[in-house]
């Protein structure tokens, strides 16, 4: 009894890969093979993790690498993702196709990537906040650490990642930017630094002392987790009683869509925020409330032209 016990806790500890490595013949050469290409495409460790992850529970769940899974049953493995998900596009159903895609053109199995399901794009806008809702969200954490965290990521427009891995020297108060480095498809980008969040940085790093990241984790040194982030998030919105739902990428989506209502080009945010498309920006021209003083009807300058007799 001992010894199932002891061997359930070791089959625990084992990351998805290590298992899938362990078990299914043939799954670690294919994951040198997609480490290799991934690497050599320039693309981040995390796709690599999710494209690793998801290849090894399909393995795992089939006990086969992914080029000998009958396709009908492979059909039926990814309808069960779809259906136990509320929003398929966002979920492993998402990703595990993803990852197969990728698989099967690394193996040069054109025709298998193909037949996957194609993921619908999304039509839903993101959730935005107020002015004041801002205000209450960045004023109720008790500790300065949380404040100050939670009032960079909008006055920067980070995404969560990139606030944990910020160091102390990528905060440059002399030219007044923020260097973030190698974040979304390993791109460095500078966005201005907020005097504001400046003066607050200030007080917390004096304060609370940090060593080397600007925000450590449960060990001086150590980066701060984003599942550490998504915590001070949860709970400062259970205090401030907000009723939208609101995560860390929503202060992302505040901040562009802030900047696009006094004014700023689409173009300039587009760069502020590191995206590689600008389609990906134009969503916020969808949320962004119009400068009222703007708007008016045709009519209304159809009459103010002077009338032409025509007689």
């Amino acid at each position: 009894m001992k010894q199932k016990t002891i061997t359930k806790v070791r089959k625990r500890s084992f990351t998805l890969v290590e298992q899938a490595s362990h078990q299914v013949r043939g799954f670690s050469t294919l994951y040198q093979q997609l480490e290799e290409k991934i690497v050599l495409a320039g693309m981040s460790k995390s796709s690599l993790g999710n494209y690793g992850r998801k290849l090894a529970q399909v393995c795992l769940h089939f006990n086969q690498l992914p080029q000998h899974i009958d396709e009908r049953k492979l059909n039926k493995y990814l309808a069960s993702l779809a259906r136990n998900s509320k929003v398929p596009s966002l979920s492993d159903f998402k990703h595990t196709v993803y990852g197969l895609r990728y698989c099967y053109r690394l193996l040069g199995m054109n025709d298998k990537a193909v037949k996957l399901p194609q993921i619908k794009r999304q039509d839903k806008l993101p959730v935005v906040l107020n002015k004041d809702e801002c205000k209450m969200l960045f004023q109720k954490p008790d500790l300065l650490k949380h404040r100050v965290l939670l009032a960079l990521i909008y006055s920067a427009g980070l995404r969560a990642r990139e606030l944990c891995r910020l160091k102390i020297g990528d905060i440059d108060s002399g030219r007044m930017m923020i260097h973030i480095r190698q974040s979304k498809y390993n791109k460095d980008r500078y966005v201005p630094l907020s005097p504001v969040i400046l003066k607050g940085l200030r007080k917390y790093y004096y304060s609370c002392q940090p060593v080397d990241y600007l925000f450590n984790g449960q060990q001086p040194g150590t980066p701060m987790s984003t599942r550490g982030l998504q915590w001070v998030l949860r709970e400062t919105v259970k205090k401030c009683k907000l009723r939208k739902d609101i995560t860390l990428h929503t202060l992302r989506h505040t901040y562009a869509t802030h900047l696009l209502e006094e004014g700023m080009d689409i173009v300039t945010i587009k760069e502020l925020l590191g995206h590689e498309r600008i389609e990906t920006t134009m969503v916020y021209l969808h949320v962004a409330k119009p400068n009222r003083s703007k708007i008016f009807s045709p009519l209304d300058i159809l009459y103010r032209q002077p009338i032409k007799d025509n007689a």
